[in-house]
């Protein structure tokens, strides 16, 4: 077993990254309330519709919105799993790593994940070239999805007003595209990583992307099984197309709040998103609470694992 799970069960001093930590999260949760503050505001007297909608929602859609929750950790745990021989219990990082990028920050997450791994795995000599290698490929798979997506979608993107109504934010997402190029043309000496690890990070991301698609439009038809799936291929891409805006955070509630600028605070469509970024947003405090929990239980709260 790797230096990874032997520095699982050592207790490790956090004093000097506690500080900037603990105000990165609450940060974040300042911005996530104001962004529940926005949508809040947007749908105005139709928040009980929110309401409405959770109770609404049948028990197969509760379960793919889980499952749609754990999908990145879970396929981040297959990339770590073969190249740092990751044990089960890593799977908590990988949690944590997921809330922070989505509260905090958008790539902040990869940030603790290197913290970690330098703590919790001395014997891994470079964690920064994994973590970069990973992120670059899922990077450039994402991308790849978003431009055929929008491809798709091109002539209700044009009719909705999209690029008018999102601005300067949409040319943002130019940053990552034109980076890929970058990535492509200098790939020797971008990459660290073996080829034979680059294919399997990269057949991970098509399997990750994959299961993120079929599971989000999954739930959307069980939710709405009267709206038609060329709609929601037309709303997957501007998810993608928000997805692509770097720094930002909190994702799914940006997307909700623009779908109810776009749609209309009555829509039901716009209602059914902005619920599920609500839902979210809650397994985002349930996974933050949980962990810290268990961080108190064994004594070791931010230490870092």
């Amino acid at each position: 077993m790797s230096g990874v799970a032997q520095g699982l069960g050592e207790p490790q001093a956090a004093a000097a990254t506690k500080g900037p930590r603990r105000l990165g999260l609450w940060l974040g949760v300042a911005l996530s309330v104001g962004l529940v503050a926005i949508v809040m505001l947007q749908l105005g007297g139709t928040t009980v519709d929110i309401f409405k909608t959770l109770q609404r929602l049948p028990p197969l859609a509760w379960l793919g919105v889980l499952l749609l929750y754990l999908v990145q950790p879970a396929f981040d745990f297959l990339v770590f799993r073969r190249l740092w021989n990751l044990p089960p219990a890593g799977f908590r990082a990988l949690l944590r790593k997921n809330v922070i990028n989505e509260v905090v920050l958008g790539y902040s997450g990869e940030a603790y994940l290197y913290v970690w791994a330098r703590r919790a795995a001395n014997v891994v000599a470079n964690p920064f070239a994994a973590i970069k290698d990973a992120n670059i490929v899922s990077a450039l798979a994402g991308n790849l999805l978003t431009l055929v997506l929008a491809a798709i979608s091109i002539t209700e993107l044009r009719n909705l007003d999209f690029a008018q109504r999102l601005g300067p934010a949409l040319w943002s997402g130019l940053i990552p595209l034109a980076i890929s190029l970058g990535v492509l043309v200098f790939g020797r000496q971008v990459f660290s990583l073996g080829r034979r690890q680059l294919l399997y990070v990269a057949g991970v991301s098509a399997l990750r992307l994959i299961a993120w698609t079929a599971l989000t439009l999954w739930v959307w038809r069980l939710a709405l099984p009267e709206v038609a799936m060329a709609q929601w291929t037309v709303l997957l891409a501007i998810r993608c197309l928000v997805s692509r805006i770097p720094l930002i955070s909190n994702k799914d509630l940006v997307f909700g709040n623009l779908m109810l600028l776009l749609l209309g605070a009555h829509s039901d469509v716009a209602v059914l998103l902005a619920t599920l970024a609500f839902i979210t947003l809650g397994l985002h405090l349930a996974v933050t609470i949980g962990l810290a929990v268990g961080d108190l239980a064994r004594g070791r709260l931010w230490s870092g694992s």
